[in-house]
């Protein structure tokens, strides 16, 4: 049936033959091609995104590279030296092993007047993860990070299809002068995407089958944390010339970037939500 067969003769039947074989010949190769140029794609801004993190990281001040054990007491003094990234910790697993976190008894937590739901683990960039029975997980901003960008002026979300990782851009908000890149929580394929209103921001799959959040803080970790955070707050807003009010004890407003309108709000950002 090929030109090149002993006997070959032209016709209809080859002609369509011929036509058809070469057709799926070109839509498989075409296919295949794509598939490489999408995966080193993917790949590049796996790899972009992971340089970048790792220099913000390093940037950021002493007190703000401690590693999670700091902030539960285990360690008196600790820099984490993975980046946040607890899943390459052999001393984090020793530790969960020996000492695995306890089941909390109420469905939420409370700090300063914010809401902490137990249900779901927190990234230390302000963004929540929470495993869905469906196997999807969706991505939303802890409550402190609500307050601090209040009501957005506007949100860029990633398209469904597009792949986040850990410590790497999951979306941008935008606050007054500042451009607030949220850090994604987990590695996933985006398949929808949420908003300010519906109280989450984008859903995602897992890459290889199953998700990873070792690196996530929960249950009895929330609660150093959030204090570890607010003292941070109050360094940022004094750093930009403003008079902090948030006092131990106190509540946060609702739209802490609206109260402050003197201070630098990127600056301000860049700190809590770990951008230098």
């Amino acid at each position: 049936m090929f030109p090149w067969n002993y006997g070959f003769h032209w016709s209809a039947a080859s002609y369509i033959f011929l036509g058809a074989f070469y057709t799926v010949l070109l839509v498989v190769a075409a296919t295949v091609i794509s598939a490489v140029l999408r995966s080193r794609r993917d790949l590049r801004a796996h790899e972009t995104e992971e340089i970048r993190w790792h220099s913000d990281f390093h940037d950021l001040p002493a007190r703000d590279r401690v590693c999670r054990h700091v902030l539960a007491g285990e360690f008196a003094r600790r820099e984490c030296p993975n980046a946040f990234d607890c899943r390459l910790c052999e001393t984090h697993a020793r530790l969960i092993a020996a000492h695995p976190p306890e089941q909390p008894d109420e469905p939420e937590e409370e700090i300063f007047g914010m809401s902490f739901p137990l249900d779901r683990l927190y990234h230390r960039g302000h963004a929540w993860a929470r495993p869905e029975a469906d196997g999807t997980v969706t991505v939303g901003l802890d409550e402190l990070g609500g307050r601090l960008v209040g009501a957005p002026d506007a949100v860029d979300l990633p398209q469904p299809g597009a792949v986040v990782h850990a410590n790497g851009t999951a979306f941008h908000i935008h606050k007054r002068e500042a451009d607030v890149r949220v850090l994604s929580p987990v590695d996933g394929e985006v398949v929808e995407t949420g908003g300010t209103g519906r109280g989450w921001y984008l859903k995602v799959k897992p890459l290889n089958g199953q998700m990873d959040m070792r690196h996530l803080l929960c249950g009895a970790e929330i609660k150093p944390w959030l204090m570890r955070e607010m003292e941070r707050l109050q360094l940022a807003l004094s750093a930009e010339g403003a008079a902090p009010t948030l006092a131990d004890g106190g509540v946060p407003v609702a739209d802490i970037a609206q109260s402050y309108p003197e201070a630098d709000w990127d600056a301000v950002c860049g700190e809590m939500f770990l951008e230098p």
